[in-house]
């Protein structure tokens, strides 16, 4: 079995920094690929960015240069720090991780989501 669970949303206001983590821990062999996604009212759930095995990345093009995702290998953890806030970053962010566990091959985890409110 698998968990994983996400901490470090809440409120900012614009310009502010949040930084999310997300911890997998259960019987992992291994893990790849690390992402995180989001969710925003009346919207399809989008990837913001994501972090190869190799720790090459991608962003989406409207986070690139404020957000960072980064990996904790020992920790089976990513992070995603988030600067320079805007309004439109609200949403639900969730993390996604491609794990193999000792007894099954490799798929998607998702975390529980956390919320992230941009405001004033």
């Amino acid at each position: 079995q698998v968990q994983l669970v996400e901490s470090g949303g809440g409120l900012v206001q614009p310009g502010g920094s949040l930084r999310l983590s997300c911890s997998a821990s259960g019987s992992i062999f291994s893990i790849n690929t690390m992402a995180w996604y989001r969710q925003a009212p009346g919207n399809q759930r989008e990837l913001v960015a994501r972090i190869l095995s190799g720790s090459s990345t991608n962003y989406a093009d409207s986070v690139k240069g404020r957000f960072t995702i980064s990996r904790d290998v020992s920790r089976n953890t990513v992070y995603l720090q988030m600067n320079s806030l805007k309004p439109e970053d609200t949403a639900v962010y969730y993390c996604c991780l491609n794990i193999r566990t000792w007894t099954q091959p490799v798929q998607a985890y998702w975390g529980q989501g956390t919320q992230v409110t941009v405001s004033s």
